[in-house]
């Protein structure tokens, strides 16, 4: 459910934490942190938080956006998944759109993709699932070169005709394709 003011006042009292001041430390645990485990349920819940659109500012005031890419760079599957399910989660604002996009968050998202079709593990799936929504948001005309490369649109092609291995990347690989490219493309 979506948060607006007055629900946020409702739940957090007169006296509350404000979502600024919870977020920030949020963002201060995952600094201060050296443990993995803990480092994964601080990003999959700042990725929950990307979800909201009352969030959008407080996440780029804190650059989140920022700390979803950096996880798009480990090593560890988990906070991949996360890193990548935030910047999903937040795309379809555009000014955290262009913060992905003018750090050089592209190539990164696409890396996402190169997972195999044929029934992956539950965490690449998702990790698929969220660069194929993530690019859904993220293309636009200022970007377009840089997302549609025929490799791009080939994957794409590929996940839409793979029903039998995965409904959802078929879904969403077919809605990217209807967006982004032309009946005379496909």
């Amino acid at each position: 459910m979506f948060t607006n003011d007055r629900r946020q006042e409702e739940r957090t009292g007169r006296y509350g934490t404000s979502r600024l001041q919870y977020l920030q430390e949020v963002v201060t645990q995952f600094q201060s942190t050296t443990s993995e485990e803990s480092k994964e349920k601080i990003v999959a819940n700042l990725a929950n938080f990307a979800y909201d659109p009352y969030n959008y500012t407080y996440l780029r005031q804190l650059n989140v956006v920022e700390l979803f890419l950096d996880r798009i760079t480990e090593p560890n599957e988990k906070l991949l998944e996360f890193g990548v399910g935030g910047i999903c989660n937040c795309c379809p604002d555009p000014a955290n759109a262009a913060i992905v996009t003018q750090s050089g968050g592209i190539p990164l998202v696409i890396q996402c993709l190169s997972s195999p079709v044929s029934n992956p593990p539950l965490p690449v799936r998702n990790t698929v699932n969220y660069a194929i929504g993530s690019l859904y948001y993220l293309c636009n005309t200022s970007n377009k070169e840089e997302i549609m490369k025929p490799e791009v649109v080939d994957i794409m092609k590929r996940y839409a005709a793979a029903e039998g291995a995965s409904v959802s990347f078929s879904n969403l690989a077919k809605a990217f394709l209807d967006k982004h490219v032309s009946e005379n493309e496909i």
